[in-house]
């Protein structure tokens, strides 16, 4: 069962001393972590060898505490900021002490993560403002997952794809096997330790529609169509204890001709700050300039799933068409705004009624896409306190938005040595989780840019580490 980097195939040879339940950055974190640990490691991937790695495969970048500048971060980024801005996106639904610990063990990240083969690149600028705060991977997600699966089974870490897990076989907080599913045959594996790092339930449209009702059938799903939380369910079974509001996730607005999985990074859309967003009624519902974008990207997916239809559109004007980069679909264009709305099926008078109000309670200012400017409006509601411009030079054009579901907060609790919690409060003896399935102990709401993948590595890393000293004991 274990595929090797060639291609062939063999079959396990158990016992493991760690079964990694994943296959993107959190899981392969904790296989090279155990391994380096002098632990004998199988990581099972459902998705196929293309496929691997979950959302990982979609990711940009990492946000990480460091106190100087280096050369590809343009200054420090401290601790006690890092906690700052965590808090004020999560609204302080966090655990504080997990998410001090993982601050403060992120600082050592970015030398561990380029041990492991990953390059970093210069940060980008733009809308992004992300230059001092977070690292871009050289060659994007897919390349920093390929260096991950290098230095894996470099180390001798095992790897079976297409190899889902259907059953786990815990007793009392004791993880004892797997039982896999390869092709029409099920398997038994057992391990001394487990680590689950097998996403969210996102790509679950029934367990979102649980939660979200009908509305969730017009949800796209961002990432992998692989995460649909069956490990997630088999240990709330087994008695695990869960943190987070299942309608709590990340969620951003993308573009609404993406597919329904899977369109990853390239449907997304950064233009929000520089025009206004309406919905099906031609009525905007929240300012588009409220805070510097990526610490309120990820609040535009519940804000258009909370409109009729679960629909919206982005409208701005050719000032503006350069300054963010582009969704892979090109935007609908109009030489009016009338013209614009009959491409979109809006009511062309209204649309054009709420720009030209728009257009009139903006103030004078300075524009600048860089920081909290002064461009504003007065006496319109809902407000637009930033970035504010008239919408006037033609041609006019528009995205259509609908929400666009990266991963869910429902979570396995942990401690700090990233070891799951018994619904009865007692510690598992021998299970630890990383990655998307436990970012709820850290988000119990909200998002900022790179932040997901800051918890797969930190607390792969730990759970990596621990689970190898677990099996030893």
């Amino acid at each position: 069962m274990a595929a090797r980097e060639n291609g062939a195939e063999s079959g396990p040879r158990g016992p493991y001393d760690v079964l990694v339940i994943g296959g993107g950055n959190a899981a392969l974190c904790a296989a090279i972590s155990a391994s380096r640990d002098g632990a004998r490691v199988l990581v099972l991937e459902a998705a196929p060898r293309f496929y691997r790695g979950g959302n990982t495969r979609h990711t940009r970048n990492m946000r990480c505490a460091h106190d100087t500048a280096t050369e590809i971060l343009t200054g420090p980024y401290t601790e006690d900021e890092f906690f700052d801005d965590l808090l004020r996106v999560t609204g302080g639904q966090t655990d504080e002490e997990l998410a001090r610990h993982m601050i403060h063990e992120s600082k050592d990240m970015l030398n561990w993560i380029v041990e492991q083969g990953v390059r970093f690149q210069p940060s980008l600028g733009g809308t992004l403002s992300l230059g001092r705060t977070n690292s871009f991977f050289l060659g994007g997600g897919r390349s920093m997952l390929n260096e991950l699966y290098r230095t894996a089974e470099g180390l001798g870490v095992e790897v079976a794809y297409d190899s889902e897990v259907v059953a786990l076989d815990i007793d009392d907080g004791t993880f004892r096997a797997a039982t896999v599913r390869r092709g029409d045959a099920l398997v038994r594996i057992e391990a001394r330790a487990l680590v689950a790092a097998a996403g969210g339930f996102e790509a679950n449209i029934d367990w979102l529609k649980e939660g979200w009702g009908e509305v969730a059938e017009n949800f796209l799903i961002r990432g992998t169509p692989y995460n649909r939380g069956t490990v997630l369910k088999m240990l709330m079974a087994a008695g695990v204890e869960t943190i987070g509001d299942p309608t709590q996730c990340h969620a951003v607005a993308i573009d609404a001709r993406a597919p329904k999985f899977d369109g990853g990074i390239i449907t997304r859309l950064d233009c929000v700050v520089f025009g206004i967003v309406v919905n099906n009624r031609c009525e905007r519902f929240y300012d588009e300039g409220e805070d510097i974008w990526p610490k309120r990207y990820a609040i535009w997916g519940r804000l258009v799933a909370a409109q009729p239809d679960q629909i919206a559109y982005i409208i701005f004007d050719a000032r503006s068409l350069e300054l963010f980069m582009p969704s892979l679909f090109p935007p609908i264009s109009g030489a009016s705004i009338a013209e614009l709305a009959g491409k979109l099926g809006l009511d062309a008078e209204k649309l054009t009624a709420t720009v030209e109000g728009f257009n009139a309670a903006v103030q004078p200012g300075t524009f600048d896409d860089k920081t909290l400017d002064d461009c504003r409006t007065v006496g319109l509601s809902p407000p637009k306190t930033h970035w504010a411009r008239r919408i006037e030079t033609a041609p006019f054009y528009a995205y259509p938005v609908r929400p666009g579901i990266t991963f869910t907060y429902l979570a396995t609790r942990i401690d700090r040595e990233a070891r799951m919690r018994m619904a009865d409060g007692r510690p598992a003896r021998n299970m630890f989780a990383a990655g998307e399935i436990m970012a709820g102990n850290v988000l119990g709401r909200g998002y900022a840019a790179g932040i997901g993948m800051t918890i797969g590595s930190v607390f792969g890393r730990i759970a990596g580490r621990e689970a190898a000293s677990n099996a030893r004991q």
